[in-house]
């Protein structure tokens, strides 16, 4: 299934089920977002998106911990956590997804090679967080990162 049709089966279940979204994405640049609002009715849900691509940006706009970011690093899965939370937090969303990674094709090093990224997604009460290993291209992985959170966030939400 092409993105942009999951972007739409997502956009479909939000809409039924009166649910808003938030987004804070780092390695994605705004993919997902420009996905999201592609859907007619966007606006009945979307709430906004926050691009952090900067360490301090993860921190400033979104509130993610320096002291998570100096223990675990920017591409992990409590980095991720924090910025879903504080994606939700600020722009005031039910739900909230958050993607950072290693697009590369530098940046990445034996722990955390290119290709790795972590998607999050939390409602508030329950949050579910995964690492994707992906290959390809820097436009590859940046879009197999964005399938990732929508499917998640499909899965999230029931939507199948």
């Amino acid at each position: 299934m092409m993105t942009s049709d999951l972007a739409a089966e997502l956009a479909s279940v939000l809409i039924r089920k009166r649910c808003t979204l938030a987004l804070a994405e780092s390695c994605t640049g705004g993919k997902i977002s420009s996905l999201m609002t592609d859907a007619p009715g966007a606006s009945e849900f979307f709430m906004g998106c926050a691009v952090v691509y900067s360490n301090t940006s993860k921190e400033r706009i979104l509130g993610v911990s320096h002291g998570t970011i100096a223990a675990h690093g920017s591409v992990s899965a409590e980095t991720a956590k924090e910025m879903a939370t504080g994606a939700r937090d600020v722009l005031g969303s039910d739900i909230a997804a958050s993607v950072t990674g290693i697009a590369g094709p530098g940046g990445g090093s034996a722990e955390k090679p290119v290709g790795t990224v972590f998607i999050a997604v939390t409602d508030g009460k329950r949050e579910e967080c995964r690492k994707l290993m992906l290959s390809g291209s820097r436009t590859q992985i940046r879009d197999a990162a964005a399938a990732g959170v929508i499917r998640l966030l499909i899965e999230f939400t029931g939507g199948r």
